[in-house]
């Protein structure tokens, strides 16, 4: 019988990578590889990369060598956001045997069969512009929680940000489609979906960018929240100015969209805030803040913030301290400006010394460290209810109540996957 061939993947970067890598994997084994952990041996190594920070490169380098130290015979292919964005620079790196952009990465199989070991490093791509498709992803890392794609790509062209050059035009799956998706996830015994995409809230537009659906996020929310089976939605990250009233007041009232909103603010500071081409003022930021807070108080509110966008001074990086400090938010995530190629912040001086942007991201994440420890407290001695997950780890198990907040606790097999009331 002739031997299965072995794939494994890894994954830079965020959910939606995540769920894509995910269903690449279900594509391979459809085609009778047989997965593998990466730190295995494996005839074929799968990288999907990221590009919203400059590590990139180096990462995706480091992990090359070490495939190539461990296994020199294995194919390696890179494909992701930075596959897309400088497919040169990543089929010169030794040991690279197949770059995939974006346009080709859901068509693996067939390129993973026209390898030969030897051969230069080929190239798939194509420019971002001709990228229209639309490819549904999902993960299954195990059957409690899963992010599912249900929008691609941005037409917003914020100056630090390379998304809309590696990942085309803003384009979404339909209701119909995404209801499809949760009901088989629904049967397969995922508790949990995470809805995930670039730019969430302008879900809506066809694979070919047009709003030919006439639908919103709004209408998918509800039509999700009929879905039978899924007890619990998060989600992932949305826009601010996304973010409609409708919406909130809709999960306030849901009893399957969970308390829990991720909503990026950048910069604390207006005047930042315009230089980095964002399409609200933090007035915006904090009318939706408070409209969340009034009709719940229990939710968790996770922000995204940039520290050492160039331009920004002392000033305003302690205006965006304050500001966040004021607002009744849960947790941060920070993260330091790095140089992005054909960016229009590239353009935009004083350059803020990398010194300096380091502290920064200190201060807030020590911030965001208060911030979580606030908001925890003030459910001591109360109920909530846990989804478990199903993995062990040294003998224990974790879960998130409704609102975020992680627990963690001996492994108990009859958890594994259920909803508990936890007495925080």
């Amino acid at each position: 019988m002739e031997k299965k061939r072995t794939v494994a993947f890894h994954t830079l970067g965020c959910k939606l990578n995540f769920s894509e890598t995910s269903t690449l994997s279900r594509l391979l084994e459809s085609e009778g590889f047989e997965k593998r952990d990466f730190d295995d041996q494996a005839d074929v190594y799968v990288i999907n990369t990221c590009s919203v920070t400059d590590n990139a490169d180096k990462e995706c380098r480091q992990l090359v060598r070490r495939i190539q130290r461990k296994t020199p015979e294995s194919f390696v292919v890179i494909t992701g956001c930075y596959a897309q964005l400088k497919p040169s620079e990543i089929a010169s790196i030794p040991g690279v045997d197949l770059v995939l952009g974006a346009a080709e990465k859901f068509n693996i199989a067939r390129h993973i069969g026209e390898l030969a070991k030897g051969d230069a490093a080929r190239i798939c791509s194509c420019d971002i512009e001709e990228v229209s498709g639309f490819n549904a992803s999902f993960s299954q890392n195990d059957r409690t929680r899963t992010f599912l794609k249900v929008q691609d790509g941005c037409d917003y062209n914020c100056s630090f940000c390379t998304i809309p050059m590696a990942r085309g035009k803003s384009r979404s799956d339909n209701v119909a489609n995404v209801v499809g998706h949760a009901e088989k996830l629904a049967a397969d015994g995922v508790k949990e979906i995470v809805l995930t995409g670039v730019n969430l809230g302008d879900f809506g537009k066809g694979p070919d960018g047009e709003n030919k659906y006439e639908e919103t996020f709004f209408d998918l929310v509800k039509a999700l929240d009929q879905v039978p089976g899924i007890e619990r939605y998060r989600i992932s990250s949305i826009e601010p100015n996304l973010l409609t009233n409708e919406i909130i007041e809709y999960v306030a009232n849901s009893d399957k969209f969970m308390p829990h909103f991720h909503i990026p603010l950048q910069s604390g500071s207006n005047e930042i805030l315009k230089l980095m081409r964002r399409r609200y003022k933090r007035e915006l930021y904090a009318e939706r803040v408070a409209l969340i807070k009034t009709l719940m108080p229990h939710c968790a509110i996770g922000v995204d913030v940039i520290v050492g966008f160039p331009g920004e001074t002392d000033q305003q990086f302690t205006e965006t301290f304050d500001f966040l400090h004021s607002l009744d938010v849960s947790y941060l995530h920070v993260f330091t400006y790095s140089e992005r190629d054909n960016t229009k912040a590239l353009e935009i001086k004083p350059v803020v010394p990398v010194s300096v942007r380091n502290e920064r991201n200190k201060t807030l994440r020590n911030l965001s460290y208060m911030k979580m420890q606030y908001f925890t407290n003030q459910f001591t001695g109360q109920t909530r209810k846990v989804l478990f997950e199903a993995f062990e780890k040294n003998g224990m198990m974790e879960g998130y109540t409704d609102n975020y907040i992680r627990i963690s606790t001996p492994y108990r097999k009859e958890w594994a996957n259920e909803v508990v009331n936890w007495e925080l």
